[in-house]
């Protein structure tokens, strides 16, 4: 019997991460089987003992289970401590749960390797303050930017998040309202809970330096309001984050079968698919 694999999320559906875990198998030779599980909240306990006792071995964990995650996991990774949340679970030969957290990494192995940009230096500016910027506040202030802004609509919650990371790097926060008054940003990654429901929060003019980069952590079928907004606001590049979804998985899969899949022509074939050069 194959080993068992999982993504847990609320909804699920639209998820591409059982084609991405099944292409790995394919180009590694490994024999798996990687499913999706429709689990809201207050399931999880009840979904993740199922789980395991049917013989699973790994667990990718997306919205709203991250946090419940983090609680659920006997170890925890030093990426994964800091963040506070868990995206990916894996069971280790004493039947312990090893949390870990892949977005971070998945994310600064998309923007270096796959797109190209540097990030010494540079304006970041994150639109949001969720559970998806506790994932990739560490390596993104590990990249040593020169200055990293984090805007929320509450902006005490940014104030919190920034505070927790102060240490890290040159990290601060504020309200939605101030953003018509900043500018110069050279890369903008879009974080929002409402990034997929045609909702941008208010973005002023100069705010992307020309030439600059717009990245929506979710990703879709078509682009969304924030890749145009910056399609028509002077950006080299805007996109999704479908590329930091297949080096996320990338790393989980590593994480599961001690082998890295090679994720560019993955990317590639997704991109195809639905129409993105």
């Amino acid at each position: 019997m194959s080993d068992r694999y999982a993504v847990f999320g609320h909804p699920i559906g639209h998820s591409k991460s059982p084609r991405i875990h099944r292409l790995f198998a394919e180009q590694t030779g490994q024999d798996l089987q990687y499913d999706a599980w429709d689990v809201p909240a207050e399931r999880f306990e009840a979904a993740l003992a199922e789980f395991l006792a049917t013989g699973g071995r790994g667990l990718n964990c997306t919205v709203p289970l991250k946090e419940l995650a983090f609680h659920a996991a006997a170890r925890l990774t030093d990426r994964a401590r800091r963040a506070c949340a868990v995206n990916t679970l894996a069971l280790e030969t004493d039947r312990k749960l090893v949390g870990d957290n892949t977005d971070g990494s998945g994310l600064l192995r998309d923007l270096r390797d796959n797109l190209g940009l540097r990030l010494e230096g540079k304006s970041i500016l994150i639109l949001g303050a969720g559970g998806a910027v506790r994932g990739i506040l560490q390596p993104l202030l590990e990249a040593n930017p020169g200055r990293l802004l984090i805007a929320n609509r509450t902006a005490a919650r940014a104030e919190q998040l920034a505070g927790e990371f102060a240490a890290l790097g040159p990290v601060a926060a504020c309200g939605f309202e101030r953003l018509l008054a900043e500018a110069g940003f050279e890369l903008i990654l879009n974080a929002t809970a409402a990034s997929l429901s045609g909702q941008l929060p208010p973005l002023g003019d100069a705010l992307l330096l020309p030439g600059g980069c717009c990245y929506a952590l979710a990703y879709a079928s078509a682009p969304t309001p924030f890749v145009e907004w910056g399609r028509n606001h002077g950006a080299a590049l805007s996109v999704d984050g479908i590329g930091m979804l297949v080096e996320q998985a990338a790393e989980a899969f590593q994480l599961w079968r001690g082998v890295r899949p090679a994720t560019a022509p993955v990317i590639r074939l997704l991109n195809a698919e639905r129409g993105w050069s």
